[in-house]
């Protein structure tokens, strides 16, 4: 894939700027939907299979998904490369601009909340842990939960939040 320029803006824009591609990374990222089925059925956006199917071939192209063989009876997964975990940043800032700027459910928003509470160094641990599950490194030793359950349990007590009556 070759950029229209050599500007590294233009680049990373063309490879991740689209409305589609994104919000597959985070559902991979935070949801940890790794195969197509879960992709498709576990976007809130309701994503149709041609353009997830076109979205993951770009991303794999593109170097930031890898996507294993499927041996019969199973389903092909979906893993994030190196490149593809470090989009993470991004997608981290994409979030904090939108928590101060867009309007969205308080339970929808606590995920980034949460990170941008706990700073920097979260989103290095998480970036880690995501090694871990992608690459197969080994997991780093941290004291506690890990960064999925403790963004899993931040988004739990919000959605608890607000079922509860006013």
């Amino acid at each position: 894939m070759e950029p229209r320029s050599g500007c590294p803006i233009n680049a990373a824009v063309e490879v991740l700027a689209d409305r589609w591609s994104l919000l597959v990374l985070r559902d991979i990222v935070f949801g940890d939907r790794r195969h197509f089925r879960a992709l498709l059925t576990g976007s809130i956006e309701g994503i149709a299979s041609n353009i997830l199917a076109d979205r993951l071939k770009r991303l794999i192209d593109a170097g930031i998904l890898t996507r294993g063989t499927a041996v019969r009876g199973q389903r092909a997964r979906f893993s994030l490369t190196e490149a593809g975990i470090q989009t993470l940043p991004i997608i981290y800032a994409l979030g904090n601009w939108g928590l101060d700027w867009c309007p969205g459910s308080d339970e929808l928003r606590s995920r980034q909340r949460f990170m941008r509470d706990a700073g920097p160094a979260f989103i290095e641990e998480f970036m880690d842990e995501l090694r871990a599950r992608h690459l197969g490194a080994p997991p780093k030793p941290h004291d506690g939960p890990r960064p999925s359950e403790r963004l899993d349990a931040a988004c739990a007590a919000a959605a608890a939040h607000a079922d509860r009556p006013s």
